[in-house]
């Protein structure tokens, strides 16, 4: 549509500009001005600069419906009269050569047929450039063809960012075959012969894609770091934040004009060399938050429209998120055993416990993933869990996560919220006891986290607790008893696996709950027991029940503690020195140490115990009853004895603190581990 004169009147009401498309004019509405300065030249280009307001009407003569549905898309986008209507162009399939090869990371439909081209009109912009023809063969795929033009109207008021996140749209080749039916080629750019997700599977990604982005100092500020190179986790983590930031870049954009691009995956986006950024792909599939079409509306169903729309797209950005990190989820059947433990309705905070025997497979520190996301606090855990947020209004917006610890580089100082600090002390406590190197320097870092996490307890009611005590919950650390063999001579050596607390409520109206503790072991029967291990199986079952009520804890000053050999004194006066310190006096809310916390106090009833073994023990009763002892002197008390247990301290979706009769303090983790990973 080529614009070839226009005539204008100082006295008259409007501008007529006509194209060389004799079905169509555009009448401009009078500027708000009263007079003309007639000495100046009033150009048409510092004429419309000044206008506010463009009215576009169609004269068209007897056309057909799909080409009063396509005008329909190009008159009515909203123009300024110096871009003329560039926006989308017709083009014809003789202003193309088409090349013989297509690069594989252009992904396409069963409805698609896709090939690349070079414009070679050399009247046209892009004349020399290397664009993509998509043909869409099926009525489907042209409305998916439409719909992208048409959401370009949205998306041109702010060019430079749709150019620079967004694949380029050009225009169109549209003809008309046999009856009616009728050809539709989506003219779109071209940026690199890879998606993101070609670019991963690249056996040398890491290096090439530094070198496609050219990695600089300069680059990496604009991510909150001052170096390059380094290790590998810490170019896989800076290479990580400036894809992440460009993609949520890229989505906000899109959500800020009330659109949702419903598609993000891997393979629907590439990385441009030219300015090195992300591109979102094509929106073919776009939606609009609000039913109207208009950019706001204060209806509840178009509030909730707009919710669920956004939630899908972090849902999708979750997803890419952890197929960068974590390599492992590339492979399809991890994957989808990964999006079925979501879609089951676990928490995705337990996502590192699900995926830890995977991740831990080939080695157990060396996995590259697993220490980018248990970095800083395991705020990469964080935001993965935020950005997969079983309900909607839980998952994390852009702007949000543009802000979070984990995109931020240590350049940038962010202010950690108390749900974050709450986070970062619960991965710092479960770090410390995967190392299993209890020195009195972690012991006492232990204690001191868990009487923080004590203190900054988000759900201090019965009622909360019995929403979120439910579960099955993994023993990590009693300060009170270590868990594992000693230097001691037992008749009968026994080797403890994983300690289980199950919690069940019956129903939501009862209040009582059934609680049962589960210790897997191994009883090794031989003398060869420091070399092999595969003595007889077992497990030995604690069952009770429960009911809750509030409560609150009472701390006892140094007098009363004396000779209390729990290390608890320690473990106060290092709390006290922290919090008078400046670091902490921001983020936690006491400035001394409280005399008492509210905490859900727990009321037991009698315990039924019993022992199963996977093979028939032929040694007699007396070795049964020297297992049973030896589980009891191993594990900490209230594991058997539950009716030990006083209270729960702390409770959040992930970790969970029980309290003893004596004082010492039991840390779990809220296990999902699937038994056929």
């Amino acid at each position: 549509m080529a614009l070839y004169g226009f005539s204008m009147n100082p006295c008259l009401e409007s501008v007529e500009v006509r194209h060389s498309n004799a079905n169509l004019s555009t009448t401009l509405i009078k500027p708000r001005w009263s007079w003309f300065n007639r000495k100046s030249t009033c150009s048409f280009r510092k004429l419309t600069k000044q206008l506010k307001e463009v009215r576009c009407s169609s004269l068209r003569k007897t056309v057909s419906p799909m080409e009063s549905e396509r005008n329909d898309l190009i008159v009515d986008t909203p123009v300024s009269g110096e871009e003329e209507t560039g926006h989308v162009t017709r083009f014809k399939m003789s202003d193309f050569m088409i090349l013989d090869r297509v690069s594989v990371g252009l992904a396409g439909r069963a409805d698609e047929v896709i090939s690349e081209a070079i414009v070679k009109d050399s009247a046209s912009p892009l004349y020399n450039s290397r664009v993509v023809l998509r043909r869409l063969t099926s009525a489907r795929a042209q409305r998916r063809g439409r719909r992208a033009i048409e959401v370009l109207k949205k998306l041109v008021g702010r060019r430079i960012l749709y150019h620079s996140y967004s694949m380029q749209v050009y225009g169109y080749v549209s003809s008309r075959k046999g009856g009616s039916h009728s050809s539709f080629t989506l003219v779109h750019g071209y940026h690199g012969s890879f998606s993101l997700r070609h670019w991963l599977q690249q056996p040398d990604w890491l290096p090439t894609l530094e070198a496609t982005l050219a990695l600089d100092e300069e680059s990496v500020r604009r991510v909150g770091d001052d170096s390059v190179g380094g290790p590998a986790v810490s170019r896989q983590l800076r290479l990580t934040r400036i894809l992440l930031r460009d993609l949520l870049i890229g989505v906000n954009y899109l959500h800020c004009h009330g659109i949702a691009h419903t598609e993000l995956r891997l393979e629907n986006v590439h990385i441009s060399p030219v300015d090195r950024h992300i591109k979102v792909g094509i929106l073919g599939n776009a939606a609009d938050f609000y039913e109207d079409g208009s950019n706001r509306s204060a209806s509840d169903s178009n509030m909730d429209r707009r919710q669920m729309m956004i939630a899908f797209d972090m849902r999708c950005v979750g997803f890419m998120m952890a197929k960068m990190v974590l390599r492992e989820l590339m492979d399809p059947v991890i994957f989808t055993k990964f999006k079925t433990f979501l879609m089951k309705g676990n928490d995705p905070s337990c996502l590192r416990e699900f995926l830890l025997p995977i991740l831990t497979r080939n080695s157990a520190t060396g996995n590259i993933g697993l220490q980018i996301l248990d970095r800083n606090w395991g705020a990469g855990w964080n935001l993965l869990s935020l950005l997969l947020a079983a309900k909607r209004s839980k998952r994390i917006s852009c702007i949000d996560a543009l802000r979070h610890p984990f995109l931020c580089g240590p350049r940038w100082r962010v202010v950690p919220s108390m749900d974050i600090i709450r986070w970062g002390l619960g991965s710092t406590a479960v770090r410390i006891t995967e190392e299993y190197i209890y020195r009195t320097a972690q012991r006492d870092r232990l204690a001191h986290f868990i009487e923080l996490m004590e203190m900054l307890n988000p759900h201090s009611r019965p009622k909360n607790w019995l929403e979120l005590l439910p579960g099955k919950w993994r023993l990590l650390y009693s300060t009170g008893r270590h868990i594992g063999l000693t230097l001691r001579q037992p008749p009968l050596r026994v080797l403890i696996g994983d300690a289980y607390l199950t919690i069940a409520r019956p129903s939501k109206s009862n209040t009582r709950l059934s609680v049962t503790s589960e210790i897997g072991f191994t009883a090794m029967m031989g003398h060869d027991w420091p070399h092999n291990k595969r003595g007889i199986k077992g497990k030995l079952q604690v069952n009770s029940s429960s009911s809750l009520k509030a409560g609150e804890r009472l701390y006892l000053n140094d007098m009363a503690m004396e000779g209390f050999s729990l290390g608890q004194t320690n473990s106060e006066k290092s709390i006290i020195e922290k919090l008078s310190s400046r670091k902490w006096r921001k983020v936690i809310p006491f400035t001394e140490l409280p005399s008492s916390l509210p905490v859900a106090k727990l009321l037991l009833d009698n315990i039924e115990v019993s022992m199963t073994l996977d093979e028939t023990l032929k040694q007699g009763v007396d070795v049964a009853i020297n297992i049973v002892q030896e589980i009891r002197t191993q594990i900490p008390p209230e594991m058997f004895e539950l009716t030990n247990i006083v209270c729960g301290t702390y409770v959040d979706s992930r970790m969970l603190i029980l309290r003893g009769v004596n004082g010492s303090a039991l840390i779990f983790t809220r296990s999902c581990v699937n038994e056929e990973l």
